[in-house]
């Protein structure tokens, strides 16, 4: 059977975003007439659809504020239903779940199944090998080559309130790059600083010792104990305070302004994340928070990131340009794990393992001959002096 013979086109194509206007008296809006328009899974599921008013998310009939549904039903078809009928002229967006592009990936589920049924047996390379030891090995290739091989990156916009402070995403490994967007959408890349941290910053008395007095009270309770005896920390170290009170770089390409007049003579050399004036940021690891400078305030952010995949079970899937390179790894981690295996055995299957990985990371850099020829036709220019 065909991997498309349980998907039809309608179903594929008819996903996607619906767009209505409310009267003050519709209650019911048809996404769908046809059945086969979605699968009967997605009948009553919560997480299929989401709607806005104005641009503004809704949530589901079920608990308190809740006040829509979506469902089939053979007099209106696919339709979400409302509780309280939209007011009149509110703008209302239906978004559906309809897994667009998905053809290219295969969930890990099917390929550890996949494993299971070609390599675990007898007569075959792993004969009695568990699926937990198989799911382990998976899930670690898997995350191994999220880092640097599958298109992975992620992203999140947030506008920089005035703490100057991004908390990290939850499903944060590390960043791929940092930038902030103008007015026409272009983004503009903010470089780490590496002269600067938020170390700790104990309470201090004015003699300079540590201070225990939460209140300033000034009273001392049994003995010599204040209201603790642990260090009283405070919230940002003045390191921190001082770099997010910078002031306000230039804005402009102008060397000639008078605020460059201290850099003439003296450019040769700068660090990159000084020598512009899109401003900087620091990650401070320990509380998961990315500190920026001053000038970034107000402006809309965006963080690209990467993670490892395993956040939910809809990330865990493999892009089928590396499907042999997941085998590939999984196959050696368990060879690797088990005893009396020759050397040779496990060798072969790391060097299969490591042409898997290159042939997968060069598949999936997406790079086209024809792009390539234009940016060089690019460099080709000649330059009149």
């Amino acid at each position: 059977m065909g991997l498309l013979d349980n998907v039809s086109q309608q179903r594929y194509y008819s996903g996607g975003k619906k767009s209505f206007t409310g009267d003050g008296t519709t209650v019911n809006f048809t996404v769908a007439n046809s059945q086969n328009a979605f699968p009967l899974t997605y009948n009553l599921n919560p997480s299929i659809v989401k709607v806005y008013f104005d641009d503004v998310l809704q949530t589901l009939v079920g608990s308190s504020g809740n006040n829509y549904v979506f469902s089939w039903s053979n007099a209106n078809g696919w339709n979400v239903f409302f509780a309280t009928a939209p007011a009149n002229g509110v703008a209302i967006v239906i978004d559906v779940d309809a897994n667009y592009g998905n053809y290219q990936f295969i969930s890990l589920t099917d390929i550890i199944n996949n494993f299971m049924a070609t390599y675990i047996g007898e007569g075959k390379i792993l004969t009695d090998t568990k699926r937990n030891d198989i799911s382990f090995h998976a899930h670690r290739a898997l995350a191994e080559l999220s880092f640097d091989t599958f298109k992975s990156t992620k992203s999140q916009e947030i506008e920089v309130p005035a703490s100057l402070t991004m908390i990290l995403p939850q499903d944060y490994v590390n960043y791929v790059k940092l930038t902030w967007s103008d007015s026409s959408g272009i983004e503009h890349i903010l470089y780490p600083t590496r002269h600067t941290s938020n170390p700790t910053n104990p309470k201090q008395n004015s003699d300079g010792t540590f201070s225990f007095d939460i209140d300033d009270d000034t009273t001392v309770a049994i003995g010599d104990r204040d209201d603790t005896i642990e260090l009283i920390q405070e919230a940002n170290s003045e390191t921190l305070d001082n770099y997010q009170t910078l002031s306000s770089t230039n804005d402009q390409d102008d060397y000639n302004d008078n605020r460059y007049v201290a850099n003439l003579g003296q450019r040769f050399g700068l660090s990159p994340e000084h020598a512009q004036s899109n401003g900087s940021f620091y990650i401070d690891e320990l509380k998961g928070l990315i500190h920026f400078s001053s000038p970034i305030s107000g402006k809309t952010v965006i963080l690209h990131y990467i993670s490892d995949s395993l956040g939910t079970d809809d990330e865990m899937q493999v892009h089928k340009l590396a499907e042999e390179a997941i085998y590939k790894h999984i196959m050696y981690g368990c060879l690797s794990a088990k005893l009396n295996v020759p050397e040779y055995i496990i060798n072969r299957f790391r060097r299969e393992r490591f042409a898997e990985t290159r042939k997968a990371k060069l598949r999936l850099s997406n790079i086209k001959i024809e792009e390539i020829t234009q940016i060089l036709r690019g460099k080709s220019k000649q330059i009149k002096h």
